[in-house]
This record gives C-alpha cells, structure tokens and sequence, in this order.
C-alpha cells in the first residue's frame, strides 16, 4: 500500500462513507448490522458518519457481517489503515511554532503509562542535556527558546514513579559527534544517570558483535495503543492495532541484542571517556 500523505485526511471520510453505502447495498439496517457485529448501534452510526474511526478489526467485522468478498474486504482494509495514520510533515510544525508539539508530546505521555522510544540515530529530548536540544535546532530558522524550555520541561515525566519508560539507543545514536567533545561527554554522562531512575530502563546496542536486523526509523511506541514513525520530513501516527503491534515486537527483537542495567552503563562511560 503506498500511503500518500494528502490521502490522510480525506481517507476518513472515505471509510464513513463506504461502509455506509455497503450495508444499504446489502439491504440491512444499522440496527440490524449492529446485532450481526456485537455492536452497539450508537458505535456503527458514530463509524458511518465518520465520528468514531473504527480499527482494523471493526472493519474486518463489519465487512465479514455484509458478506464481503476478500478483495473488497483487502481494499476497504487498506483504506482502514491509512484512516488510523496521522501525517505531521516538520514544515506546517514549524510555521505553527515548535513549542506546540512539546505541548502535544507532554499530554501524550501525560496520559500514558509505558513507553518504548527506539533510537538509532539521535538521542530524544526527554534524555538531552540542554546544550544537545539547542544543537538539534541550530538548522532550524528562528527563535526557538520557547520549545527548548518545553523539551526540558518534560523530563520532569521520568520522575514520575507511576510510568515505565524504556529506551534503546545504538551506538551511533550515542555517539553521534554533535557536540564538541566536553559536551558530548556530559550528555553521555547524563544518559548513565538517567539511567538510574526507578522509571527508566535504558538500553545500548554496541556496533560490535551480529545483530541480524535493519532498522530504519526512530519509532515510538505509547502503551500498546499507538506508535510514532520519525523520518526526516515528518512524523507518522499510526493507531491501527495491527501497526503497533508490529513495532513493540520489532522493539522487542532489538532489546534481545542490548546491553542493559550495569552493562550498559559500563559501555556508555567506556564512550563518555573517548570524548575526554
């Protein structure tokens, strides 16, 4: 399936409708698929006018319900998944002000409770020392004190003993020379102490040794009920179960490769003292 950004926010209505024309084609009313689904018919109403975005698995019901061929439930499956994604290009982020996605990302995790973040190639701003922040956005046209001041503001949210955090970082990502060599130092010495929370489990995966997977994007996933896919123009929400489900297991074949707890922290000082 190739996913066209523009599709994004038509492709909602899209769904609305086609469900709605395929169970008047079938003859039935939304009462009477309600009672074929195990739904409630406020829900298939809320689907049909586009109110309420129904998973994967809604839709596969709904279409097993209308006596569906397979190549129709395949196509209106697609159209299901572009549905549950959500583009953020960086461009419309930044003309609308940087600190508002910091906002975003605190009520995110706000109302999460366990988070994997997977970074291959750069270190997230809940672990960055405030010099490593202003470095990823020296590129960027403006004044961006305001978001600076929102990223370190929300890594207050590691302290909070009530949520789990896990972080996987390559060495790349760890080392990654963006700073002078004094401050890369302290941010890797940051990354030990972090490390030490309660709340975080902190990972690395050493270029050394085989590690027989490819991964290709930072990526992050919020309890088990939505991802984020970072790439250089923008950022993918996906919130079809089956998407998210993808990425915790990908997550889940890199930590078998990962160097944890005191382990870890050995490595990272082994790389903090390079710097010195």
């Amino acid at each position: 399936m190739t996913l066209d950004p523009d599709q994004l926010g038509q492709s909602k209505a899209d769904l609305a409708e086609t469900l709605r024309t395929l169970r008047r084609r079938a003859g039935l009313s939304g009462v009477r698929l309600a009672q074929r689904c195990n739904m409630s018919q406020s829900k298939i109403s809320k689907i049909e006018t586009g109110k309420t975005v129904p998973t994967l698995v809604d839709v596969e019901r709904i279409l097993r319900a209308l006596d569906a061929p397979a190549g129709l439930i395949a196509e209106v499956g697609a159209l299901t998944r572009i549905a549950n994604t959500e583009w953020q290009d960086f461009r419309s982020m930044r003309r609308k002000g940087l600190e508002k996605k910091q906002s975003e990302l605190a009520d995110l995790e706000r109302m999460s409770a366990e988070f994997r973040f997977f970074l291959p190639t750069i270190i997230t701003s809940l672990l960055s020392t405030p010099e490593y922040i202003r470095a990823t956005l020296a590129n960027v046209p403006g004044d961006h004190s305001q978001a600076i001041s929102r990223k370190l503001d929300r890594q207050s949210v590691l302290y909070d003993a009530s949520k789990r955090f896990t972080f996987l970082l390559t060495e790349q990502a760890v080392r990654w020379p963006l700073l002078p060599r004094p401050a890369m130092a302290m941010q890797i010495d940051r990354l030990v102490s972090v490390s030490r929370l309660p709340s975080v489990r902190l990972g690395v995966l050493p270029l050394a040794g085989h590690v027989p997977l490819t991964p290709l994007n930072v990526f992050t996933v919020y309890d088990r009920s939505l991802a984020t896919v970072e790439t250089s123009t923008g950022v993918m929400v996906l919130k079809d179960a089956r998407d998210v489900e993808s990425y915790l297991a990908e997550f889940s074949s890199y930590e078998a490769h990962a160097l944890w707890g005191d382990a870890a922290r050995i490595r990272l000082e082994e790389w903090a003292q390079l710097f010195r």
